[in-house]
This record gives C-alpha cells, sequence and structure tokens, in this order.
C-alpha cells in the first residue's frame, strides 16, 4: 500500500469512539464522533497555500485532504468537540511508503505541523510529528475496508515520556441501499 491507496481507503464518513487516557492528570474520557475525509484538489487553493507556507512545490503533493470532525467528551459534556484541518501528504521521490504529512493544524498542538509517515508491509500508517512542546506518534490500519483502528501518542517534546494515550475505533458510515 502507498500513500495514495491509504488516503483513498480513508475517504468517506467514520463514526469514531475514541478511549483517551491523560496520564498527566489521572483521567480517562471517552470521545464519540463523526469524522469526515473528504478529497481535494492539486489545485485548491488552501493546498497550495499550505505547501508554499512550507517552502515545498505544490506539485509534489499527493491526494490531499480535508478532515472535519465534530463529537461530544465525556470529561466536559457541555462542549463539543469539534475542527477541521487540511492535510497535504508529500511523498519521499526515493520511497513510495514513505515522505512529509503537511498539516494546516496539528493533532498536539493546535498550529500548522510537518510529520513524516510510513507504511509498513502490512498497510499501517505510522505518523510521527515533532511540535513545540510535545511529540505525536499515531498509527492507522484497516481491518477491513470499513473498519479501522488509530492508536496515538503524546510525547513529551524530548519523546522520554507519554503523557496521553488514546484507541480508537472508527467504522465507515455506508448509504443503506434501497431493495
Amino acid at each position: 500500500m502507498d500513500i495514495a491507496q491509504f488516503v483513498e481507503s480513508s475517504f468517506g464518513c467514520w463514526r469514531s469512539q475514541r478511549s483517551v487516557h491523560h496520564l498527566a492528570f489521572g483521567h480517562f474520557e471517552q470521545v464519540i464522533s463523526t469524522i469526515e475525509i473528504a478529497p481535494l484538489g492539486d489545485s485548491d487553493e488552501a493546498v497550495i497555500s499550505l505547501c508554499k507556507s512550507n517552502n515545498i512545490d505544490p506539485q509534489r503533493a499527493s491526494h490531499p485532504f480535508r478532515m472535519s470532525w465534530e463529537g461530544e467528551s465525556d470529561w466536559d459534556e457541555s462542549e463539543s468537540v469539534q475542527g477541521t484541518t487540511i492535510l497535504v501528504p508529500i511523498p519521499d521521490p526515493d520511497d513510495p511508503k514513505a515522505g512529509q504529512l503537511l498539516r494546516d493544524q496539528g493533532y498536539a498542538e493546535t498550529i500548522p505541523a510537518i510529520g513524516k509517515y510510513h507504511l509498513t508491509e502490512d498497510g499501517t500508517f505510522i505518523l510521527l510529528t515533532e511540535y513545540e512542546r510535545a511529540m505525536a506518534e499515531e498509527k492507522i490500519w484497516f481491518l477491513n475496508p470499513n473498519f479501522r483502528l488509530r492508536v496515538s501518542l503524546i510525547k513529551t517534546s524530548a519523546g522520554s515520556g507519554v503523557v496521553t494515550a488514546s484507541f480508537s475505533s472508527e467504522i465507515r458510515s455506508l448509504s443503506e441501499s434501497k431493495s
């Protein structure tokens, strides 16, 4: 599997159930959300702007997409969890299973970020992103075309300690077919 296949397999609407252990606070959180992953064109202004702001030729972008989410957390039931981010994979010209992932908004910190990704032989997508105050490690893999799992770790900036660990199961929302 290469980045194009992985991203195309991710398009659609997903129902996510995430368990989060906030080790720094000794707190457990459950988040139920809907995630929408939609393709963006190579000529999309936001894609071009994100590439240029990172001094990357927009022609190197492969399968850019927008991810939006909305959900509820049992930690703060009065506030919904929502957001959107643009993601632009930049494959390594020497290795089709590796590259960079540009984000206009990061996972661990809500600032623009560049992560390094690679895909394993079994199709697991692994993303490592260094931020100003933290480091994130994410792994996503498909059990079948409509069911995927995601594990995320937020570590200290030195990578020596885990601050947050989460596990998500995500099921694709399918249109009901009429008989």
